[in-house]
């Protein structure tokens, strides 16, 4: 979304106990605490940085009802003020002086699992989450256009029973995330079009799992993390009816600081594992590379081909720092991720003056390493339909619906340091509606 040490604690922790009786006693106690806290905060990663049980590693292009009707294609597109997400450098050559778009999604995800050598099964019970996007755009000379996005690329809710068999591992999950990206565009000549974006996002987290202490005993993690990054983009028309794009947008190593940390355990380990606690930790999200291509065959048919690079592989360590009891509960987990390439494809056909149908598709790779697979972020590899249609009561309203279907093609995960092993399912079913306004 696990390489969770369980190394026995220092030697000098044992010599400061008194009673032999109460060194053995705690001894295991804490033995098992590690085990489970550092489970616990890799499960807290994950979390903060957005993983969902709908799109492989974390990422969401719920960005344009539009785009997502179009197989979350935008990179070769030129469809108003979305472009702020999907390519800046498309800004300068809309068509419109002023453009303005409002949208969300509904995300209704289910994951199931069979544990291995067993007939047991669970599947998540989780709440509707929703996605959403704001964005504005208009000319302020002939060469220049401004803009400022605010959407949601990051966020989802995954619940699990608490009982289930993995709760040692996580119960439930929630985190909210907002970007907020103020853009400029220039127009080079009538051909070309290159733009910049500044990113600064924030967000909150809450997860909860359970902990090997009998009934009752849990751990909550609760952080706040705000970062920065930004987004460019270039976009070429060599011919009438061709466009080809390029985007970039960069990794943001998100910062928690002074996150809160509440543990529900026997009072005899108090000492070693504070009831409240605080910790740090810097969190990666990865860098985009997307280029596209598009073809307006007919008056009437549109048609793109895209292809995203995602570069996982800054995601190789996580480290995390507790102010109490730092040389007992600081780790560092390799997570080992791998890039992938997301290939996607799209196509808009334009009934009339009204009436616009969309649709496409996309195949998402797990760029997870299959040592550390956890019910955490349960990403599988995807493939993915969309559909879309927008009605135009008048010539600058436009109303855009959305469907995006995700199917998580099953199979048998492992997260080995646990010995925690079964086969997985995933589904999403996404509808989405925005309103666009342009004059």
């Amino acid at each position: 979304m696990i390489n969770c040490q369980t190394k026995k604690f220092n030697q000098h922790l044992i010599l400061n106990c008194v009673n032999k009786n109460i060194v053995i006693l705690r001894r295991f106690l804490t033995n098992k605490n590690k085990i489970m806290t550092k489970s616990f905060i890799f499960s807290m990663l994950f979390a903060v940085t957005g993983f969902t049980v709908f799109a492989g590693g974390y990422q969401v292009r719920l960005q344009g009802n539009k785009n997502t009707g179009m197989g979350l294609t935008g990179t070769a597109l030129n469809l108003g003020s979305s472009s702020i997400f999907y390519n800046p450098g498309a800004l300068a050559l809309m068509k419109d002086k002023m453009d303005f778009s409002v949208g969300a999604s509904g995300i209704l995800s289910r994951i199931t699992f069979e544990k291995s050598g067993s007939n047991y099964q669970a599947e998540t019970e989780n709440p509707m989450s929703t996605p959403f996007y704001l964005y504005g755009a208009g000319r302020i000379a002939d060469r220049w256009t401004v803009g400022l996005g605010v959407y949601t690329p990051y966020g989802s809710t995954s619940k699990w029973n608490d009982d289930w068999a993995g709760k040692l591992l996580i119960q439930n999950i929630s985190l909210k995330a907002i970007f907020v990206q103020p853009t400029v565009s220039f127009k080079v000549n009538d051909q070309i079009g290159i733009g910049a974006g500044f990113v600064y996002a924030f967000g909150d987290v809450k997860l909860a799992k359970g902990l090997n202490y009998g009934p009752g005993t849990g751990a909550v993690l609760e952080g706040k993390t705000s970062s920065m990054g930004y987004n460019l983009g270039a976009y070429y028309t060599p011919c009438e009816g061709v466009a080809i794009g390029l985007n970039y947008r960069s990794k943001v190593m998100a910062k928690v600081e002074g996150g809160d940390a509440t543990f529900t355990v026997p009072g005899s380990i108090h000492g070693l594992v504070p009831a409240t606690n605080k910790f740090s930790a810097t969190l990666p999200m990865p860098a985009n590379l997307d280029f596209g291509v598009s073809y307006q065959t007919t008056e009437k048919l549109l048609l793109t081909l895209e292809v995203g690079y995602v570069m996982w592989g800054v995601y190789d360590t996580l480290s995390f720092e507790f102010e109490q009891s730092g040389s007992v509960l600081n780790s560092k987990n390799p997570r080992n991720f791998k890039n992938v390439l997301v290939p996607r494809i799209g196509m808009e056909y334009k009934f009339n003056d009204m009436l616009t149908f969309r649709a496409g598709g996309y195949y998402d790779p797990s760029p997870t390493d299959e040592m550390y697979f956890t019910p955490e972020t349960v990403s599988l590899n995807n493939i993915c339909f969309t559909l879309g249609l927008s009605i135009e009561p008048t010539e600058k309203l436009s109303i855009d619906l959305s469907y995006l279907q995700v199917n998580g093609m099953k199979a048998e995960k492992s997260y080995a340091p646990a010995n925690f092993a079964g086969t997985y399912k995933s589904a999403a079913y996404i509808p989405g509606i925005g309103v666009s306004y342009h004059f």
